[in-house]
């Protein structure tokens, strides 16, 4: 396996016309509602991405021990599957950064509900033991500060419970868009639903339809090529299938980069199109609450290191509970790109650039996160040539991201340490 790649593209101009792979968000909530519901769900285009591949094996696998790698979203939904089905005895186990990412406040909650549940190694972490068991449901209170994905695993098993659930979420919620999807697919599946405020009611299955999806690309994959839009001299770029009416919040980001940097987006049927405004001059500072759309802040930041803009991002709280600590991540690997950032827990500011870009490599560490790897790829229209080691970590994601880079001019070598 390759070690490192090097990419490079001359900035003059991007053009070309790209399919993504469906959405992983949209793709591992249905997964879960079908492994449910049977037959009763359809799924067209469902995401070709590790982290999906990995959901659905280890939903279809009869073995009692389970090892979901990275995949942090199906640590999360199985952790809620597994605790309803009855007599079913689960451990579920991960990699080593796996098995130091919090699960606590969602176990916690399954067994107020009545849930079977135990830490095997480091209390509130995974390795975790699930006995499968009938659950009568209620009422639950969820600190929605943390991570919505442990809100979403519990919404979509509340249609099983006995008497249904009433979520009460508490705090700042964080990532909201990723809960209205939840929300809204529990409602297009003919589940009863109701959110009112800080409230979400699901009800109990009293009736079953047969629903089909199509499950549409993913925005946060599309982030990328925003970037490169922006940082490219003239570009054009086509992405298809997309919904102008997406189920996914990181659509945001054709808002913020139509305003910040100049990218105008055209939804043409299912495709959209992404061209640069001519003689559009990008803010020197910009300002951004990233709470509702938080994979979108390396990207952005990237995109800012290229064009000489400074930035300030907030609502980052999730992200020093990813793949890896990606606020720690991004200060020490933009450092090397003549970059000065500070951070807290939840902000980061890029406050000065220290010495001028350098027609000379620089080399990326990922740190097995697939968002490090593809974010940092825009630098390539920056440089001589830029390294990225581990390229292989996209496959979590957007297996297809180096082959779809050719196809744009880029040229991506890869080469073994």
């Amino acid at each position: 396996m390759p070690s490192y790649i090097k990419i490079y593209k001359d900035p003059n101009s991007l053009y070309g016309s790209i399919s993504i792979t469906g959405s992983k968000s949209i793709s591992n909530r249905l997964l879960i509602l079908k492994a449910i519901h049977k037959d009763d769900i359809h799924i067209e285009n469902l995401s070709n991405c590790e982290d999906t591949e990995v959901l659905k094996k280890s939903l279809m696998s009869p073995s009692n021990k389970l090892d979901i790698h990275h995949a942090g979203t199906a640590m999360r939904f199985l952790t809620s599957y597994f605790s309803i089905q009855e007599g079913r005895k689960v451990i579920l186990t991960g990699s080593y950064r796996m098995k130091n990412r919090p699960i606590y406040i969602l176990v916690e909650a399954l067994k107020k509900l009545g849930s079977k549940i135990f830490y095997l190694e480091k209390e509130g972490y995974p390795p975790i033991q699930i006995f499968g068991k009938k659950i009568l449901g209620g009422e639950i209170d969820m600190n929605a500060e943390i991570s919505s994905q442990y809100i979403s695993s519990l919404m979509l098993i509340a249609s099983q419970l006995r008497i249904g659930l009433k979520i009460f979420l508490k705090g700042n919620i964080t990532s909201i868009p990723y809960i209205k999807m939840t929300f809204d697919l529990l409602t297009l599946a003919g589940i009863k639903t109701n959110w009112k405020e800080r409230i979400i009611h699901i009800y109990p299955v009293k009736k079953k339809y047969k629903k089909r999806f199509y499950v549409e690309s993913d925005w946060s994959s599309a982030s990328y090529y925003y970037s490169m839009a922006a940082i490219a001299k003239n570009s054009h770029i086509i992405l298809r299938s997309y919904d102008n009416n997406s189920l996914q919040g990181d659509k945001e980001v054709s808002y913020i980069y139509d305003k910040y940097f100049g990218i105008n987006t055209v939804f043409d049927k299912n495709v959209i199109k992404l061209k640069k405004k001519l003689n559009f001059l990008s803010p020197k500072f910009i300002e951004l609450d990233l709470n509702k759309t938080p994979d979108l802040a390396q990207t952005i930041v990237v995109t800012c290191v290229a064009i000489g803009v400074k930035c300030s991002l907030k609502g980052l709280e999730t992200l020093k509970i990813k793949e890896t600590d990606r606020l720690q991540a991004l200060k020490e690997e933009l450092f090397k790109a003549g970059v000065i950032i500070e951070i807290t827990d939840s902000y980061l500011e890029i406050k000065d650039f220290y010495k001028k870009r350098i027609n000379s490599f620089i080399r990326i560490k990922t740190y097995q996160d697939h968002r490090m790897a593809m974010s940092f790829s825009a630098l390539g229209l920056c440089y001589d040539s830029i390294q990225i080691e581990d390229p292989n970590v996209v496959e979590k994601s957007y297996p297809n991201f180096w082959e779809d880079l050719k196809s744009l001019g880029f040229l991506v070598d890869f080469y073994e340490k």
